[in-house]
């Protein structure tokens, strides 16, 4: 990520040509929201004078308290190279403050900034995160709605003509290029229409950010080429749906903390620590990695994606996998993560939980290298293999359960996620879907 001065930024602004500036933020359930300024207030928003209602805002405070600040990270400044037509726009992402000038607990960037502290006081210097966020893209009708048709019919790394998004998925990477994102890999995903677009790991507050980025930038691209691009967990019954694998790392300095080359595994003890606290934790932070309803239409067996809390060096199955790359690229990939979750919660949770392996020396078990879809039931218990949470109730009633995660999250964060992912199961439950009418008006 760019360094930048207020003064670089007013430098920048002024020769690009900007017009507008979003001050942006992403409230409770990971979505993006922002306050628009012309250029002339540009000042005013670096003094982290501009305010906002909070109040209307999911999860943030109630009307009495609404009154709340942004503060802009100067780091995060980016011209967005899609907007020269009728004036160039910029952004700063902010982190959110109280009518009083302390942070706002439930801004989930600084709710990773606070585990984040944590990690620093064991020692720790940076939390290294590399996502892989996979979408569908959809064709839009007349009226620019999305409808369910598929722009190709292609498959995994499969190429034009197949693959009719390639010329979408390129201009969705040079736009990135120009932002400053360090693109590694772009590629057709295994289900017709589902694409992958995989960047250079960052510290964890920057990947976040990167993230939410990348999914505007997605959107954005998509709709200039008359698509739809979503990050929902599961469009599509009978196709694998759309992940976000997570590959982590602990440093201390320039060292990886995850890896040991005395080790037959070149995994360290702490590598070891904090794989077990992940495992101890998965149904816990499920509900934040995988916070919708259709989440858990994803984490079901026979499409790739883990519903079984496992680990392996290199079995895809379960929810933990080690890939092969030793040295300052070890790292430890958390697979059942999808992109509707809210980036910085989940990174939070999720960090929290290998801590609290590593400060409790907590044991992993062995790994399993066969393929667990094809273990029966009392295998897999014979093996000490459990399951993920099957439903969004399942994964709330688990994370309540975890002092940890809820310690990590905080009480504004928790209270508040819990209550509006209770509203959207009970919604759902009460909801009578097609389905239930294929199968019961005639038989009944």
């Amino acid at each position: 990520m760019a360094k930048f001065t207020r003064e670089d930024i007013i430098k920048k602004v002024k020769e690009e040509g900007v017009r507008f500036i979003r001050l942006q933020f992403t409230d409770l359930l990971g979505v993006i929201k922002n306050v628009e300024i012309p250029a002339s207030q540009l000042d005013k928003a670096l003094d982290n004078k501009m305010m906002f209602d909070g109040s209307s805002i999911e999860g943030f405070v109630r009307i009495e308290e609404s009154d709340m600040y942004l503060y802009p990270d100067l780091d995060t400044f980016v011209v967005f190279p899609w907007t020269s037509e009728k004036g160039k726009v910029a952004r700063l992402i902010c982190d959110i403050y109280n009518s009083d000038l302390t942070p706002f607990a439930g801004d989930p960037r600084g709710v990773l900034k606070r585990v984040l502290k944590e990690m620093e006081e064991l020692g720790y210097t940076d939390f290294n995160i590399g996502p892989e966020p996979e979408f569908f893209l959809f064709k839009n009708d007349e009226k620019g709605e999305p409808t369910l048709e598929l722009n190709d019919k292609g498959g995994y790394f499969d190429l034009a003509p197949t693959d009719l998004g390639e010329n979408c998925r390129r201009d969705i990477v040079l736009e990135l290029e120009d932002m400053g994102f360090e693109i590694e890999a772009s590629h057709h995903e295994v289900a017709p229409g589902q694409h992958e677009i995989d960047f250079k790991y960052a510290d964890a507050i920057a990947t976040c950010d990167n993230i939410q980025t990348f999914k505007l930038a997605v959107k954005t691209i998509a709709r200039k080429h008359g698509l739809h691009a979503t990050f929902m967990a599961k469009p599509l019954f009978g196709v694998n749906g759309s992940g976000m694998h997570a590959n982590m790392s602990l440093f201390k300095g320039k060292d990886n903390a995850f890896y040991d080359e005395s080790t037959k595994t070149g995994l360290s003890e702490t590598a070891m620590h904090f794989l077990a606290g992940i495992l101890k934790h998965a149904q816990g932070f499920t509900a934040v990695t995988n916070p919708t309803v259709n989440s858990y239409k994803r984490l079901v067996p026979g499409y790739e994606a883990p519903c079984y809390v496992a680990w392996s060096m290199r079995n895809r199955s379960p929810l933990i996998r080690i890939p092969a790359s030793r040295g300052v690229s070890t790292r430890i990939e958390v697979r059942s993560v999808d992109p509707t979750a809210n980036p910085y919660l989940a990174m939070a949770v999720l960090l929290a939980a290998g801590l609290d392996g590593i400060k409790n020396k907590l044991q992993a078990p062995k790994a399993i290298d066969r393929n667990i879809y094809v273990m029966d039931k009392e295998e897999r218990e014979a093996e000490g293999i459990s399951d993920l949470p099957a439903t969004l109730k399942e994964a709330l009633e688990s994370l309540k359960k975890d002092s940890v995660m809820m310690e990590a999250l905080g009480e504004h964060a928790s209270e508040h996620f819990i209550e509006a992912k209770e509203i959207e199961w009970d919604m759902f439950r009460t909801q009578v879907h097609p389905w239930e009418r294929e199968q019961y008006m005639s038989m009944y």
